[in-house]
């Protein structure tokens, strides 16, 4: 066998982490034909070439999927991983390196200077591999090669759907993509799935927290954002007009930190709401005061619904421009001037309606295709210009507050009350204590997890996030219907490491090619004689 010990385990991240596939780049798009002929030098794979696929995504990027069929079962775990990395800028004279770990823990042994304390004493350890990949996700990646080889050579009374995608740090193209191809396969070769398993690395909770988890599930996220649309004037007759920037003040002083957006499930919180970005939409300095700005701000879920945080924004941003309506009515008092109207809340989904009635679906088309063909502004910048030209033709509305999303949306997924998963957790937290292995269940994994698309809850208002998306059919989309024909449960079970994006980041070496080997094999094992559980 191939990858059937550590030592090749370990040999086979190195040679994944080397080809280097960071977002957006050259690397990311060959990386799937160097997986394909590294699965083609199993037989397996020989044999059954049509097991084999790539499928296409975008900007000349696939997804690889490889499948292991018993020919007497129809019960299918998928194994998800994302083979793309954030940029390696910031190791520096080190970058040379930053793709092999093997040379790169060499080097920092030689100079740790560029690592923190902690990364130091990990490395004075001897006990982690450095690199970026190790952690996030190539070893994931690794985990899921393994079992399948495994699978092959043992015969397994299950299915295994290994699927691997690009782009996972960005916009999740990669697994909104793989979805419609996992959900193709599905019919195409009779499957019925019993698990979706990811083998994201496992994430401390704290600087100091030495466990390992298990996650029943992961966290959603979503970005409200907004558009500001003030009244235009010259610095020197500032009360004539009302600037954005003195807006969009009040409604981040508002979304940043509120609870309202707050949610608990199983005794865990998601994190407060937060800004993502500020700026106004002016392209040259002027004495001309900036009346049109934008926001996003980051928004975690863990059960509610698009709609219900449009809600949520909608009443927040009425409090917000109520306040600064009062201050900015205020100030015109004490001044002894008229003030040039009041500020409206206007949903994306109203102005679009608005603007098709005054102006013709021929024009708002026109104006929509200007802004998706430029190809300098990514999906979120495209969201907010696309409402800014629309604005800007329906003038009469401001001055106003566009509220819209800005992409990516991830859902939340949960499984913790599957009877398969707590079962399968069960199994792994018993297992853990023959390697003394800290290990605790989590059930929202706290980092963004393509397991997001792979469960989907249709409710009456799943319709308010494309209805708001100004890019959605466009650039941008999710394929909510073949998602919600998912009924399998989610789990993800990975490595041990530390410091995802940093410089620093590394993977524990025994958790990654001892234990963690060990503990999917029996999870597997569980899976395979449990194929009867219904949930």
């Amino acid at each position: 066998m191939m990858w059937d010990t550590p030592e090749k385990l370990r040999a086979l991240l190195c040679e994944l982490v080397s080809w280097e596939s960071q977002t957006l780049t050259k690397g990311e798009q060959q990386f799937s034909k160097k997986l394909q002929a590294k699965l083609q030098q199993l037989q397996y794979f020989v044999d059954h070439p049509s097991y084999l696929t790539f499928c296409d995504v975008d900007h000349e990027r696939q997804l690889v999927s490889a499948l292991y069929k018993n020919p007497n079962v129809e019960e299918t775990v998928v194994l998800i991983s994302h083979f793309d990395t954030v940029q390696i800028e910031e190791y520096g004279s080190f970058m040379p390196l930053a793709t092999m770990p093997e040379e790169l823990t060499n080097a920092f042994r030689a100079d740790p200077s560029m690592l923190n304390v902690s990364a130091k004493k990990d490395l004075a350890s001897g006990d982690y591999l450095f690199g970026r990949g190790v952690m996030d996700m190539k070893m994931g990646l690794a985990l899921h090669l393994q079992l399948v080889e495994t699978a092959i050579m043992e015969e397994w009374p299950i299915n295994l759907l290994l699927v691997t995608v690009p782009d996972e740090e960005v916009n999740s193209a990669g697994m909104r993509q793989a979805v419609k191809h996992i959900s193709e396969l599905q019919k195409k070769q009779d499957l019925t799935f019993i698990l979706f398993l990811n083998s994201e690395p496992s994430f401390s909770q704290g600087p100091a927290d030495l466990k390992e988890y298990v996650y029943s599930g992961t966290i959603g996220k979503i970005m409200p954002a907004a558009l500001f649309y003030g009244k235009e004037t010259h610095v020197g007759e500032p009360l004539k007009g009302i600037t954005a920037p003195f807006m969009s003040a009040f409604l981040t002083a508002e979304m940043e930190w509120n609870d309202k957006f707050c949610e608990e499930d199983f005794g865990e919180l998601t994190p407060l709401p937060v800004s993502l970005q500020l700026k106004d939409l002016k392209d040259q300095y002027s004495t001309q005061t900036p009346y049109r700005a934008m926001t996003m701000y980051n928004v975690f879920l863990m059960k509610r619904s698009a709609g219900e945080i449009m809600d949520i924004f909608e009443e927040v941003a009425k409090e917000a421009m109520a306040k600064c309506q009062s201050r900015y009515e205020a100030i015109c008092q004490k001044q002894g001037v008229s003030t040039i109207g009041t500020i409206s809340v206007i949903r994306f989904e109203e102005l679009y309606a608005y603007a098709v009635k005054k102006l013709g679906t021929e024009k708002v088309n026109e104006l929509k295709t200007l802004i998706i063909a430029n190809e300098s502004y990514d999906d979120r910048e495209r969201s907010l210009r696309i409402a800014d030209q629309l604005l800007i033709h329906c003038r009469e509305l401001a001055p106003a507050v566009i509220l819209l999303f800005a992409p990516p949306y991830y859902p939340p997924a949960n499984s913790s009350n599957h009877l398969l998963i707590q079962g399968a957790i069960s199994l792994l937290l018993e297992e853990a204590k023959k390697y003394n292995i800290p290990l605790e269940q989590i059930h929202y994994f706290n980092g963004i997890c393509d397991l997001s698309y792979c469960q989907f809850r249709v409710d009456k208002d799943w319709k308010a996030y494309e209805k708001n998306t100004p890019v959605w059919g466009e650039t941008y989309d999710i394929p909510f219907q073949e998602m919600s024909q998912f009924s399998a449960p989610v789990l993800n079970v990975g490595p041990y490491g530390k410091d995802a994006h940093q410089i620093s980041e590394r993977l524990h070496v025994k958790s990654a090619f001892e234990e963690m080997p060990e503990l999917l094999y029996e999870l597997l094992k569980y899976v395979s004689k449990s194929i009867q559980v219904v949930e």
